[in-house]
């Protein structure tokens, strides 16, 4: 059965792929621009919030990169980081999210004068205050930051050191962000080679516009944990005309050691992966067991949530509680806080809520036909 809007609503999701400066409310972004005189494109919520999506999605990627310039324009301050990140947590919560880990870039935030422990400190509060507003709202939520580094700038070590002094008090792991055209992961071997003597989880956005050299450098010269993207990962498969897939040798290795995916659908669209959700790699990715995950990578320029993404996938193909039960698993398998943690967290909210929600539509479903 087509799980509906309210069920979709509340099953409990986890999120892995989501930007602090790609997700800030409207309002806020309005009301931050008026504290410091930061000139906007439009004066009043409904009428930005348009401005982001249809910038984000016109094709032209002077505008896109446009869109980050005015939210990390008015994130210069303590103050302004804080109340963003404490939002986010909140505003997850209020999807359904249980567990998230929301990506920033420490060194995009210093133009007002904060330096990178001061930004990260600023983030970490918010997103406390975030969880303990959600929690008396009656909606926990759990967030873990990953910082990341600017693939095209050259402060990866620094950023990379920040990760370690920080994975006690709320930072779960690294990432590298920005164009992959030119810029490949291997110019940042150090930051990752660090992170591996130091025990230190880190993902890399990868095949996501450049495709699988990008993917097979992240993996196999740098050591990612998973793959930020990863969808044109199927430029590495042959599919025939009955629907039968033959995978290349990076492709199988991904599928084989259950690398994960932090897909984006909507997202992927913008960027040009699929013309459309029922085109999109992940109905094949998830046929052929690749470890999907489903994820909102900036949910102010795509206009969408956890929630609008279940919505898209189950329109597009056709899927179920159960379906969505095996993504949010396969999410929490792939996170980067302790394994007892994970474990808590599936058995203890996710495999309840889900069983909650099955329980409901059977009770329902006994009540039909006599009502």
């Amino acid at each position: 059965m087509t799980p509906t809007q309210d069920e979709i609503a509340t099953a409990p999701k986890v999120l892995l792929h989501d930007h602090l400066d790609g997700g800030l409310r409207p309002e806020t972004v309005l009301e931050l621009a008026a504290d410091v005189g930061y000139e906007l494109p439009a004066g009043d919520a409904e009428s930005l919030r348009s401005w982001f999506v249809d910038s984000a999605y016109s094709g032209s990627l002077e505008r896109y990169l446009e869109t980050f310039a005015h939210t990390v324009g008015i994130m210069q301050t303590r103050e302004a980081l804080t109340r963003v990140a404490a939002e986010c947590a909140e505003d997850l919560a209020a999807d359904g999210v249980v567990y998230a880990e929301v990506k920033y870039a420490p060194e995009l935030h210093v133009a007002g004068g904060l330096n990178l422990e001061e930004v990260v400190e600023a983030v970490e509060a918010g997103f406390r205050l975030g969880e303990s507003r959600a929690a008396a709202a009656g909606r926990p939520i759990r967030v873990g930051s990953l910082l990341a580094a600017m693939r095209q700038a050259a402060r990866s070590r620094e950023i990379a050191e920040l990760v370690v002094e920080h994975r006690d008090a709320g930072v779960v792991g690294f990432d590298i962000a920005g164009a992959e055209a030119g810029f490949p992961p291997t110019r940042h071997l150090d930051a990752f080679e660090f992170l591996q003597r130091e025990n230190a989880h880190f993902t890399i956005h990868a095949g996501e516009a450049f495709g699988l050299p990008s993917i097979w450098e992240a993996l196999q010269w740098c050591g990612a944990d998973r793959l930020g993207h990863g969808v044109r990962i199927v430029d590495d498969m042959t599919v025939a005309a009955d629907g039968t897939a033959t995978l290349g040798r990076l492709a199988a290795y991904v599928r084989d050691k259950r690398v994960p995916l932090e897909l984006c659908p909507s997202s992927n669209i913008q960027t040009g992966a699929a013309d459309s959700i029922a085109e999109h790699p992940f109905g094949l990715l998830a046929r052929l067991r690749f470890r999907v995950t489903v994820n909102t990578d900036n949910r102010l320029m795509s206009g969408t949530s956890m929630s609008h993404e279940f919505a898209l996938l189950t329109d597009a193909f056709g899927y179920d509680l159960d379906d969505f039960q095996w993504f949010t698993v396969n999410a929490l398998k792939s996170a980067f806080i302790p394994f007892d943690q994970r474990l808590a967290l599936i058995n203890d909210v996710v495999k309840p809520g889900y069983a909650a929600l099955n329980a409901n539509r059977a009770f329902a479903h006994v009540r039909a036909p006599s009502s």
